[in-house]
């Protein structure tokens, strides 16, 4: 290896050692540094609430609790950028991970949660086996089943169907996962916001969150080298794919 292309990779590692330092202090700001102030102010929003609420007009205290939950509201969008923000540098250890039990054991988490939901689940009955890493890829299935329950909630029957297909190609070729809803959907003008932090394209009292599962979604399956898109229409559901590569002999590690 040439000298200069020593000195190009040597250079590369700093700078991916400087952004990892970076990421680091953020989280350590986030998690520690902003979260003191809030707690400041739930604390002496509760204070003035048992101590004063009987001496308050009621748009006061309707004034108290707006602060105490925007407040609240603050803390979850820091627990999704601290969420976001340790993907960027935590380490991926890819294995070869059948879809057809992690698929099931996410559906059965889910049909827990919601007992009371009336979801005809479609899952086909043998998926291909992917390169990934496994707790990245059931956190990413978290988030897009969980989306396909959520904004199919305004159904009689939510209808959602999870399949998934070998493509041939260099190596072991890809798999892509399909996850398909008869829910809300969106407009697809809109569709390049979707991966993006905080955006929403519904409001919280149609369906609740913070709109964060898709892009910690994209990172996860960048993070694992592969890709997330989703197609949809409005009042006419959406598609969601997540696109592997198809299992391999050996497994990697990447810091």
């Amino acid at each position: 290896m040439a000298d200069a292309e020593r000195q190009r990779i040597a250079s590369l590692e700093a700078e991916l050692a400087a952004v990892r330092a970076e990421m680091q202090d953020f989280t350590y700001t986030v998690s520690h540094d902003l979260r003191a102030p809030l707690r400041h102010i739930l604390s002496y929003v509760q204070l003035v609430e048992e101590d004063a609420a009987h001496l308050l007009p009621d748009e006061v205290r309707g004034f108290l609790t707006v602060i105490s939950d925007s407040a609240q509201h603050m803390g979850v969008l820091m627990d999704g950028l601290l969420e976001l923000s340790r993907l960027g540098t935590a380490s991926v250890q890819t294995e070869s991970v059948p879809l057809q039990p992690l698929v099931q054991s996410v559906v059965d988490a889910l049909a827990q949660q919601s007992p009371e939901r009336r979801i005809d689940w479609q899952l086909q009955a043998d998926m291909p086996t992917v390169q990934a890493d496994a707790t990245l890829l059931r956190r990413a299935l978290e988030c897009v089943l969980d989306n396909a329950v959520k904004f199919s909630a305004q159904r009689d029957v939510a209808q959602i169907v999870v399949s998934a297909e070998h493509t041939p190609g260099e190596a072991e070729g890809t798999v892509t996962l399909r996850v398909q809803d008869n829910g809300a959907g969106f407009n697809p003008a809109l569709q390049a916001r979707l991966f993006k932090p905080f955006q929403r394209l519904h409001t919280t009292k149609q369906f609740p969150g913070i709109g964060m599962g898709l892009a910690l979604t994209h990172k996860m399956l960048q993070r694992m080298g592969g890709t997330a898109t989703v197609q949809g229409a409005v009042d006419a559901g959406c598609t969601l794919q997540l696109t592997l590569p198809a299992a391999t002999r050996c497994a990697t590690s990447q810091a």
